[in-house]
């Protein structure tokens, strides 16, 4: 299954907006960190795969247990994430690279996360197998993302509270209507594409606007 249009990475003034407005979700980038930290073992090597500005990334780098590793097709946000990272003195890599054909060895990590980017990849069957086959036997990975069938209702109010300027408010909403919603996939979409991989496992949790896709190697 391959998407008609080419997937391509946020950059410049784009990739620069999305940083500072997802800034304004940071809570939750540091709530997930410490979820998915709390499961792996010291010294474990996780991939976020399109990190953007390397929010999640640096938290669940920040104790300094974990190898974390991020990969991004956007220049920008590599050179973002880095910067990020930098910042809070952190110790995470950022690699430019697609998600279809990870620069990745087979068996190279312990987990793997990829948050709110899947939905545009234009090769989703392809992203997948890469990332079981970069997964070490027996450990996990999960991709967080937008619910198709999500309402508009839904929509606004989590838009509500970013807590942003009236016109960043009003162009987030616009984009997930006109855009993020319509590359988004259903919870059946989902169960299709993952019983073309031979995961172990597979489990879709679905949440207010989203679902998390859960998977082992």
């Amino acid at each position: 299954m391959e998407k008609a249009y080419r997937g391509m990475g946020m950059e410049g003034s784009t990739a620069r907006w999305y940083e500072k407005t997802t800034r304004k979700d940071y809570d939750e980038y540091r709530r997930l960190a410490q979820r998915f930290a709390a499961g792996l073992p010291e010294g474990g090597d996780v991939l976020e795969v399109a990190p953007g500005p390397g929010f999640l990334s640096t938290e669940m780098a920040k104790n300094g247990g974990l190898r974390v590793t991020g990969l991004d097709i956007s220049k920008t946000f590599v050179e973002l994430a880095r910067k990020n990272a930098d910042a809070l003195g952190v110790r995470a890599t950022f690699l430019n690279g697609n998600a279809s054909q990870m620069p990745f060895s087979d068996e190279s990590f312990d987990f793997l996360v990829c948050r709110a980017a899947f939905k545009n990849f234009s090769d989703p069957v392809g992203a997948l197998r890469e990332m079981r086959r970069v997964l070490r036997p027996g450990r996990k990975g999960v991709i967080i993302d937008l619910r198709r069938d999500v309402s508009m209702k839904e929509i606004n109010k989590f838009v509500d509270g970013l807590e942003l300027s009236f016109l960043s408010a009003l162009f987030t909403s616009l984009t997930f209507r006109f855009m993020l919603l319509k590359r988004a996939y259903t919870k059946p979409e989902f169960e299709a594409m993952l019983r073309q991989v031979p995961f172990a496992s597979t489990r879709i949790d679905q949440n207010t606007i989203g679902m998390e896709v859960w998977f082992e190697r």
